[in-house]
């Protein structure tokens, strides 16, 4: 699924005949894996009602689409800091494996039928550690359980006005609004066909804003790097005709160890990254922290003058009140 195969000329560049690769990345049970099938037209990606993630690696899928081939990556727990940097990082490199061309667009799916979570948020900070800001500008944002809302009258613009969250509010907007809403149980094919043009209308449009260039980092060039080195290698196997058993075997070895290395660069890389953001996240909660005990400090301080405000001006008030009772009672002893 992941392979290990790579062509020697591969190139991070795009034209409107060559492969749209989409990676579908959320949390687990807002349909990914549903949205997927959806684009395919077939299931083709495990999909099921569960607490737990039904896709253990990430896949993909392809199909036409109007003359032009879609790429369809599901992954699982990508952007899960708790999945841990060595799974994270064997995934990156399984899902970079499956889009040799490039990323062209990556879909955050959210369903509509589960409030946005701290686990959301989470996984949006992740999104951005891992692949940095420039990951916004290929981001389009899926909405699914579009049933739910056509069954309450409800458009998708109804339900983001509803207290909709910040850490929501501020994705849509660093994507400029590109979102669009999904009905994975529809029968209907025609509505189905409607909202996968629909997406990948947004597909070609983050693809043109980008001068054509598909999504890169440094992790793409990390592993474009070991994968030249792992190609370069099994080509030297390859052309081993006539070298003994043991020495195709040492080279085989050594292609293993190179893929090793490489799994563990892409490894350390994430873990980096992940270990980086804690901290940046820690001193921030720290820093948060800091400013709340001091607005208490404040309060506590403004609360204290305000009482020793109140008690003095009611000494005021009772002197005041003890002066006129006796200049009353002088004036009725003079009189």
């Amino acid at each position: 699924m992941g392979g290990n195969s790579f062509d020697e000329d591969w190139e991070l560049t795009s034209s409107a005949n060559e492969v749209r690769t989409v990676v579908l990345v959320g949390r687990t049970g807002n349909g990914k894996s549903a949205t997927g099938n959806s684009i395919l037209g077939k299931k083709v990606f495990k999909s099921r009602a569960s607490s737990v993630g039904v896709t253990s690696s990430c896949e993909s899928h392809t199909i036409e689409l109007d003359g032009q081939t879609a790429n369809v990556i599901d992954t699982p727990r990508l952007c899960d800091i708790s999945a841990g940097s060595d799974f994270v990082g064997k995934e990156i490199v399984n899902c970079i494996n499956l889009a040799k061309d490039g990323i062209h667009a990556i879909i955050v799916v959210f369903s509509v039928r589960t409030r946005f979570s701290q686990e959301e948020a989470t996984a949006l900070r992740s999104l951005q550690t891992l692949f940095g800001d420039k990951i916004y500008d290929y981001t389009v944002v899926v909405f699914t359980g579009g049933d739910e809302l056509e069954e309450e009258d409800q458009a998708l613009e109804d339900y983001l006005g509803c207290d909709c969250p910040e850490p929501l509010k501020d994705l849509l907007s660093l994507c400029e609004n590109r979102r669009l809403l999904f009905d994975n149980k529809t029968k209907d094919e025609r509505k189905r066909s409607e909202q996968v043009q629909q997406l990948f209308s947004f597909v070609n449009m983050v693809l043109s804003q980008n001068g054509g260039r598909p999504y890169t980092d440094d992790l793409f060039a990390e592993l474009k790097k070991g994968a030249l080195k792992l190609h370069n290698q099994q080509s030297q196997v390859n052309s081993l005709e006539g070298h003994s058993n043991k020495e195709i075997l040492e080279y085989k070895k050594q292609a293993k160890q190179a893929y090793d290395d490489q799994l563990k660069r892409i490894a350390e890389m994430v873990e980096s990254k992940l270990r980086d953001a804690t901290l940046r996240l820690e001193q921030q909660l720290a820093k948060e922290q800091a400013a709340r005990l001091k607005a208490e400090e404040n309060a506590n301080l403004a609360r204290v003058r305000s009482d020793k405000e109140i008690r003095e001006l009611r000494k005021h008030l009772e002197r005041a009140h003890e002066e006129l009772r006796k200049h009353g009672e002088n004036r009725c002893g003079i009189l």
